[in-house]
């Protein structure tokens, strides 16, 4: 009988972690379909792959994750291998900011929400999501 490595486990577990069409992602993607708003998903062709797209607003929306983008309010550095986190998510950082510089220094509109505030008030961020989007139309 062999004993499984704990890092094992957890390179597996971190492996399963979806980068995209998070359950989040659906729910928000749903209501603003539910609300008559057409958009793509995980668009490619622009900058920081944006979650939610309405080109023809020129309007992107990036749902954060408290994890991977470094939450003041929930971000936890891990005890394990902490050198590495502590790179990985300043890097996720530095990338949003980047992302956000890019589209408002190219005259986007930008929506960026927190996977607490969804938690928390779903229905209040998705209807000023949708305002934003009325707005840019």
């Amino acid at each position: 009988m062999f004993e499984v490595n704990k890092t094992d486990n957890r390179r597996k577990l971190m492996g399963k972690i979806k980068s995209k069409n998070t359950k989040l992602e659906q729910s928000v993607s749903k209501a603003l379909w539910k609300y008559g708003f057409r958009f793509r998903k995980n668009v490619l062709s622009l900058y920081g792959r944006p979650d939610i797209a309405i080109k023809k607003y020129k309007l992107v929306i990036f749902i954060d994750s408290c994890f991977w983008h470094g939450c003041e309010r929930h971000f936890k550095l891990p005890s394990k291998n902490s050198d590495y986190w502590k790179k990985k998510i300043n890097r996720n950082v530095e990338r949003d900011i980047e992302v956000t510089e890019y589209y408002m220094n190219n005259n986007w509109n930008l929506i960026r929400v927190w996977e607490h505030d969804l938690k928390v008030n779903f229905e209040l961020i998705i209807s000023q999501i949708c305002v934003i989007i009325l707005k840019a139309k």
